[in-house]
């Protein structure tokens, strides 16, 4: 009898795990969306829109080229790389004000961010356009999913801060930077 009373303890026990893994729907992991919230830095492959208030011609769409300078017209080039929109803003009024106009006002925005690069094992390794709120999740949705050999559980990202290239491996969840380069790994078995 008290063997019976035992097995209906333990078969009481699995149904209550079995019933609490069932309502256990909902959040399952809560993280923030941002990173640090530091500001983004222009390089090479951004293409920009430059608008100098009451200058139709000095105003236009802009890409940052290869050494990280953008060509105005009648101004020499401006180093936007490692710069924020507001600096950049900033280094093109001052240079606007030493050679064509005085107390210019200017503008810049990020009309096409570059593009982030995804390698190994997904099915469409390549360039990509990057987009707003990106994680590696999406980034690896776009590049058509994991491999059948991916290890799904963490990649590893090179990124270029400053003048520094920082690589670390991270979950699917952690966001995508401008410019990152995701290597998804292989599985070992």
């Amino acid at each position: 009898m008290a063997r019976r009373g035992a097995q209906f303890w333990v078969l009481g026990l699995v149904a209550m795990a079995a019933l609490a893994g069932c309502a256990s729907r909902g959040v399952v992991a809560e993280r923030p969306v941002n990173e640090a919230s530091e500001p983004y830095q222009l390089d090479s492959g951004d293409k920009l829109r430059v608008t100098v208030f009451g200058q139709a011609d000095l105003s236009g769409d802009f890409a940052v080229d290869g050494g990280g300078n953008i060509a105005i017209p009648l101004i020499p080039p401006v180093q936007a790389r490692g710069l924020t929109t507001n600096e950049l803003q900033a280094a093109i009024a001052d240079a606007l004000g030493k050679t064509l106009l005085r107390n210019p006002n200017v503008s810049v925005q990020v009309m096409e961010f570059r593009p982030f690069f995804i390698l190994g094992e997904v099915q469409k390794a390549g360039q990509y356009p990057f987009v707003n709120g990106m994680t590696v999740q999406s980034a690896v949705a776009i590049a058509g999913g994991f491999s059948y050999r991916a290890d799904q559980d963490t990649v590893h990202v090179t990124r270029k801060q400053g003048d520094k290239l920082i690589e670390m491996d991270v979950d699917t969840g952690a966001p995508v930077r401008p410019g990152d380069t995701i290597l998804v790994g292989e599985r070992y078995f």
